[in-house]
Protein backbone atom coordinates (compact mmCIF):
# COMPACT_ATOMS: atom_id res chain seq x y z
CA UNK A 1 0.00 0.00 0.00
CA UNK A 2 1.60 3.73 -0.66
CA UNK A 3 1.07 6.23 1.11
CA UNK A 4 0.81 10.03 0.79
CA UNK A 5 1.29 12.72 2.88
CA UNK A 6 -0.30 16.33 1.31
CA UNK A 7 -1.65 19.01 2.86
CA UNK A 8 -5.18 18.80 3.70
CA UNK A 9 -7.67 20.21 1.26
CA UNK A 10 -11.52 21.63 2.78
CA UNK A 11 -13.13 18.79 0.58
CA UNK A 12 -11.24 16.52 2.97
CA UNK A 13 -13.64 16.80 5.52
CA UNK A 14 -15.80 13.32 5.14
CA UNK A 15 -12.48 11.75 4.84
CA UNK A 16 -11.38 13.46 8.23
CA UNK A 17 -14.48 13.07 9.61
CA UNK A 18 -14.91 9.55 9.40
CA UNK A 19 -10.86 9.03 10.96
CA UNK A 20 -11.71 10.83 14.03
CA UNK A 21 -14.96 8.93 14.65
CA UNK A 22 -13.52 5.81 15.00
CA UNK A 23 -13.57 5.06 18.91
CA UNK A 24 -9.33 4.78 19.10
CA UNK A 25 -8.96 8.39 17.66
CA UNK A 26 -11.42 9.98 19.52
CA UNK A 27 -10.33 8.25 22.69
CA UNK A 28 -6.66 8.74 21.51
CA UNK A 29 -7.46 12.11 21.35
CA UNK A 30 -8.78 15.47 22.34
CA UNK A 31 -11.88 14.62 20.37
CA UNK A 32 -15.51 13.50 20.69
CA UNK A 33 -17.36 10.92 19.71
CA UNK A 34 -19.55 11.26 16.56
CA UNK A 35 -18.22 14.15 15.34
CA UNK A 36 -20.19 15.49 12.35
CA UNK A 37 -19.35 16.45 8.98
CA UNK A 38 -20.71 19.90 9.41
CA UNK A 39 -18.11 20.38 12.29
CA UNK A 40 -15.18 18.79 10.34
CA UNK A 41 -16.63 20.96 7.00
CA UNK A 42 -16.48 24.56 8.94
CA UNK A 43 -13.20 23.49 11.27
CA UNK A 44 -11.38 23.21 7.56
CA UNK A 45 -12.86 25.61 6.30
CA UNK A 46 -12.14 28.39 8.61
CA UNK A 47 -8.80 27.37 9.66
CA UNK A 48 -6.61 30.71 10.40
CA UNK A 49 -3.11 31.23 8.59
CA UNK A 50 -0.72 29.46 12.03
CA UNK A 51 -2.93 26.24 11.18
CA UNK A 52 -1.39 23.74 9.75
CA UNK A 53 -3.19 20.10 8.59
CA UNK A 54 -1.62 17.52 7.06
CA UNK A 55 -3.32 13.97 5.73
CA UNK A 56 -2.10 10.47 4.75
CA UNK A 57 -3.88 9.08 1.79
CA UNK A 58 -3.90 5.72 0.57
CA UNK A 59 -5.78 4.20 -2.64
CA UNK A 60 -8.02 7.33 -2.69
CA UNK A 61 -9.07 6.93 1.67
CA UNK A 62 -7.44 9.05 4.06
CA UNK A 63 -5.90 6.66 7.04
CA UNK A 64 -4.66 9.58 9.27
CA UNK A 65 -4.31 13.05 10.10
CA UNK A 66 -1.57 15.25 11.78
CA UNK A 67 -2.69 19.17 12.43
CA UNK A 68 -0.22 21.95 14.24
CA UNK A 69 -0.85 25.19 15.89
CA UNK A 70 1.42 28.08 15.63
CA UNK A 71 1.67 29.98 19.43
CA UNK A 72 0.32 33.70 18.46
CA UNK A 73 2.43 35.35 21.14
CA UNK A 74 5.43 37.18 20.24
CA UNK A 75 7.69 35.41 22.51
CA UNK A 76 6.35 32.46 21.59
CA UNK A 77 6.07 31.84 17.48
CA UNK A 78 8.90 29.68 17.65
CA UNK A 79 6.76 27.04 18.88
CA UNK A 80 4.10 24.96 17.61
CA UNK A 81 1.19 22.43 19.36
CA UNK A 82 0.61 19.16 17.35
CA UNK A 83 -2.19 16.49 17.34
CA UNK A 84 -2.65 13.45 15.12
CA UNK A 85 -4.45 10.33 14.52
CA UNK A 86 -4.28 6.84 12.46
CA UNK A 87 -7.37 4.78 11.11
CA UNK A 88 -7.25 2.00 13.37
CA UNK A 89 -6.96 -0.67 10.84
CA UNK A 90 -3.88 1.22 9.58
CA UNK A 91 -2.14 1.41 12.31
CA UNK A 92 1.53 -0.38 12.94
CA UNK A 93 2.10 0.13 9.33
CA UNK A 94 4.41 3.40 9.33
CA UNK A 95 1.78 5.84 8.68
CA UNK A 96 2.08 8.04 11.95
CA UNK A 97 5.66 7.93 11.02
CA UNK A 98 5.37 9.58 7.95
CA UNK A 99 2.71 12.08 8.81
CA UNK A 100 5.14 13.04 11.93
CA UNK A 101 8.32 13.02 9.86
CA UNK A 102 6.40 15.65 7.14
CA UNK A 103 5.27 18.15 9.69
CA UNK A 104 8.54 18.11 11.75
CA UNK A 105 9.77 18.75 7.99
CA UNK A 106 7.45 21.67 7.70
CA UNK A 107 8.10 22.94 10.92
CA UNK A 108 11.69 23.18 11.19
CA UNK A 109 12.61 23.58 7.56
CA UNK A 110 9.83 26.26 6.36
CA UNK A 111 8.11 28.00 9.39
CA UNK A 112 11.47 28.25 11.69
CA UNK A 113 9.33 26.11 14.15
CA UNK A 114 12.01 25.41 17.18
CA UNK A 115 10.04 23.73 19.29
CA UNK A 116 7.25 21.20 18.75
CA UNK A 117 4.99 20.46 21.35
CA UNK A 118 1.95 17.71 22.11
CA UNK A 119 0.11 16.07 25.00
CA UNK A 120 -0.16 12.04 25.00
CA UNK A 121 -2.05 10.07 27.30
CA UNK A 122 0.32 7.71 29.09
CA UNK A 123 -1.68 5.01 29.12
CA UNK A 124 -1.20 5.29 24.80
CA UNK A 125 2.37 3.38 24.62
CA UNK A 126 2.43 3.03 20.90
CA UNK A 127 2.04 6.62 20.06
CA UNK A 128 4.85 7.36 23.31
CA UNK A 129 7.18 5.43 21.48
CA UNK A 130 6.80 7.17 18.16
CA UNK A 131 7.18 10.44 19.54
CA UNK A 132 10.19 9.27 21.76
CA UNK A 133 11.46 7.87 18.11
CA UNK A 134 10.95 11.13 16.77
CA UNK A 135 12.94 12.75 19.25
CA UNK A 136 10.29 13.83 21.72
CA UNK A 137 11.17 14.06 25.19
CA UNK A 138 8.76 13.91 27.90
CA UNK A 139 8.84 16.94 30.35
CA UNK A 140 6.31 16.48 32.60
CA UNK A 141 2.89 14.79 33.31
CA UNK A 142 -0.22 16.68 33.71
CA UNK A 143 -2.63 14.91 36.28
CA UNK A 144 -6.29 14.38 35.49
CA UNK A 145 -5.44 16.06 31.92
CA UNK A 146 -8.55 15.16 29.83
CA UNK A 147 -12.06 12.92 30.93
CA UNK A 148 -12.20 10.08 28.68
CA UNK A 149 -14.78 7.16 28.86
CA UNK A 150 -15.83 8.30 32.18
CA UNK A 151 -13.04 8.89 34.48
CA UNK A 152 -10.13 11.49 34.17
CA UNK A 153 -6.77 10.20 32.43
CA UNK A 154 -3.01 11.93 32.45
CA UNK A 155 -1.24 12.98 29.69
CA UNK A 156 2.43 13.31 29.15
CA UNK A 157 3.38 16.56 27.89
CA UNK A 158 6.59 15.90 25.74
CA UNK A 159 8.32 18.45 23.71
CA UNK A 160 10.92 18.03 20.41
CA UNK A 161 13.52 20.84 20.37
CA UNK A 162 15.80 21.47 17.26
CA UNK A 163 18.26 24.57 17.56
Amino acid sequence: MEVTVRHTEPKDFIGIQALYAQPAAYSGTLQLPYPSQQSWEQRLASADKDSYSLVAEANGVIVGQIGMQLMSSPRRRHVGNIGMAVCSNQQNQGIGAKLLAAMINLANNWLNVTRIELEVYTDNEAAIALYEKSGFVKEGTATNYAFRDGRYVDAYLMARVSR
